[in-house]
């Protein structure tokens, strides 16, 4: 199995007291605490900064987190297509499911299973 890590501060599960896992995230106990101690100081909306307004040396830090974290996604969309052909659901149930039609479903995850 491949190596699963925070997807909000890139922390590998073994570097970490406890992972969370979600639909294809990961979060930390570390993170989930931090979390906890913003909501509780929070007293509006959080500001999360708009791309547009970031430096490229910013984006550019960014990207190997997104990418990282759209794999770990990835691979867990991959494994449960794939149990749901074990158990016989066809490729047009899982194309509408996604939003795509029964032929782009198979193209994306046939040839990977």
């Amino acid at each position: 199995m491949t190596a699963v890590h925070c997807s909000f501060c890139l922390k590998a599960e073994a570097d970490v007291a406890k992972l969370i896992s979600g639909p294809g995230v990961y979060i930390c106990d570390a993170c989930v605490g931090a979390c906890n101690d913003l909501l509780g100081a929070a007293a509006g909306a959080p500001e999360i900064p708009a791309w547009e307004d970031m430096p490229d040396e910013q984006i550019l830090q960014r990207l190997p987190r997104i990418a990282l974290v759209s794999a770990q996604v990835d691979g867990s969309l991959q494994t449960l297509v794939h149990r749901l052909r074990e158990r016989g659901v066809s490729w047009t149930r899982i194309g509408t499911a996604l939003g795509v039609t029964r032929q782009s479903a198979w193209e994306k995850f046939s040839a990977e299973a």
